[in-house]
């Protein structure tokens, strides 16, 4: 779908997600991730960059976990994670808008909840790539989790939070061969509404993640 067509069904309020690809399961156990796998990070930092161009190949259930575990998972016996949260509100939840499904991401577990059985890719972004992408990313601010934080400073510090995750990805992306790029424009309503989120969850960002289609 192209963007021009994303924009004019947004306006309209009509962008919806396409049938799922495949069987929903509803609930997805991670293996365990490699944590010496991937590049040393002084040469992921030099390689970090956002692409564009994927390919439509599946990541394997390995390299997933890593993935959502570099992301925001737990590193620590203490239940601490790989992303930093003011008053460890960990206020912060992870969408993976697969072609089968979308699910939520519970760090504590390292599992993927089915949220929705649908195709949500094209709804978490207007440019084209996101529909044929393996996978999408939302992050997710769950307000009722940040009452220590002063209301006027929630949204501030979830940005920060998310901001945070997202580099993260791209670490893990630039470390691993992966493709991603982060997008803040993206229409929030048909994301929320897709994923059914309530009144005190804001979507803040989405983020592309694959295998680029130029390896050269």
């Amino acid at each position: 779908m192209t963007t021009l067509t994303k924009l004019a069904l947004g306006m309209m309020g009509k962008l919806r997600p396409q049938p799922a690809l495949g069987n929903s399961d509803a609930l997805i156990t991670l293996p365990q991730p490699d944590r010496k796998a991937g590049l040393p990070l002084m040469q992921a930092l030099a390689k970090r960059q956002s692409g564009r161009d994927y390919k439509p190949d599946a990541l394997p259930m390995e390299l997933l976990s890593g993935l959502l575990w570099a992301a925001c998972g737990v590193n620590r016996a203490d239940g601490g994670r790989t992303a930093p949260s003011a008053l460890n509100a960990q206020e912060i939840d992870i969408f993976v808008a697969l072609p089968a499904g979308a699910y939520r991401y519970n760090a504590s577990s390292h599992r993927l909840h089915l949220v929705a059985g649908a195709d949500l890719r094209r709804v978490t972004g207007y440019q084209d790539f996101v529909d044929t992408a393996p996978l999408d990313l939302v992050f997710v601010a769950n307000y009722p989790r940040m009452g220590l934080v002063p209301a006027a400073q929630r949204e501030a510090y979830a940005h920060v939070a998310a901001g945070a995750i997202t580099q993260n990805v791209y670490l893990f992306a630039a470390s691993t061969g992966l493709a991603t790029v982060i997008r803040a424009w993206i229409d929030r309503s048909a994301i929320a509404d897709a994923l059914g989120l309530t009144h005190d969850q804001q979507v803040l960002l989405s983020q592309t993640v694959g295998y680029p289609t130029d390896t050269s």
